[in-house]
């Protein structure tokens, strides 16, 4: 996936009321950014950040810049949800998700559920048609990435969902896509959202398969590199679960 246009340096002022943000450009301009992202950014939005934001040409838009990446240590966060669903169906089309590969039609954006669309609707002939749920993930806690970062009944919604598609004779995957590419391997933040965590873990009961691909992030776009393995989430005391490493 290629940005629309050349990203602009900045440093961070401020997060503030959820999607906006306050940022002085590398030519001196402060602006007002918005930011595609409802979570917590935990560990991304520290003051004096080396951030890049896009320009929009969109003249109905009140806030013509968005903040895209910001860089944490040696690497580049990806910030921006909506970027995961297109670089899984930029990898759709090349065939990058192997797991997935055998299906040729890819629907986007399918009703299912209880008022609910799901990202993916997959079909082959012959095979099992898949619903795709994509999730976007940011949070590094040591060298994991953890979804979620905030607690997510949405999230969980759609697990259940998922389960309602296995139990008709069809093919649920979950897939979560790390924004970022300094982390060895994934777990599900249980202590986080508790509820989301044990629908997972029913999810994986009833047939739900998951996946994880990291992206890999450059300022001109990004694509989806490699999947990443799965591990148990740690118990966390109180004290730890504050703890956030960005190396």
């Amino acid at each position: 996936m290629k940005f629309n246009s050349p990203l602009q340096k900045g440093r961070l002022i401020s997060r503030y009321k959820r999607f906006l943000s306050d940022i002085e450009l590398s030519s001196g301009e402060t602006i007002t950014a918005h930011i595609a992202n409802p979570g917590a950014m935990t560990g991304l939005a520290k003051p004096g950040a080396e951030v890049w934001v896009s320009l929009s040409d969109n003249p109905k838009r009140k806030l013509p810049f968005s903040w895209e990446l910001v860089r944490v240590g040696r690497h580049l966060v990806d910030l921006n949800t909506s970027h995961a669903n297109r670089v899984v169906e930029e990898s759709l089309a090349k065939k990058g998700i192997s797991e997935l590969a055998a299906y040729n039609s890819v629907r986007r954006e399918v009703a299912y559920g209880k008022n609910s669309r799901c990202d993916f609707l997959l079909k082959e002939p012959g095979l099992a048609d898949c619903w795709l749920e994509v999730k976007n993930v940011s949070l590094k806690r040591g060298n994991r990435a953890e979804f979620p970062d905030s607690v997510t009944t949405r999230g969980a919604k759609h697990l259940y969902e998922l389960m309602d598609v296995v139990t008709k004779g069809e093919r649920a995957v979950m897939l979560y896509v790390v924004q970022r590419a300094d982390c060895a391997s994934f777990s599900v933040a249980a202590d986080i959202d508790p509820a989301y965590g044990a629908a997972m873990e029913l999810a994986k009961d009833k047939g739900v398969e998951f996946l994880c691909y990291v992206c890999k992030i450059r300022k001109d776009g990004l694509y989806l590199d490699h999947p990443l393995p799965f591990t148990e989430p740690l118990k966390r005391t109180s004290e730890q679960e504050l703890i956030v490493t960005n190396e």
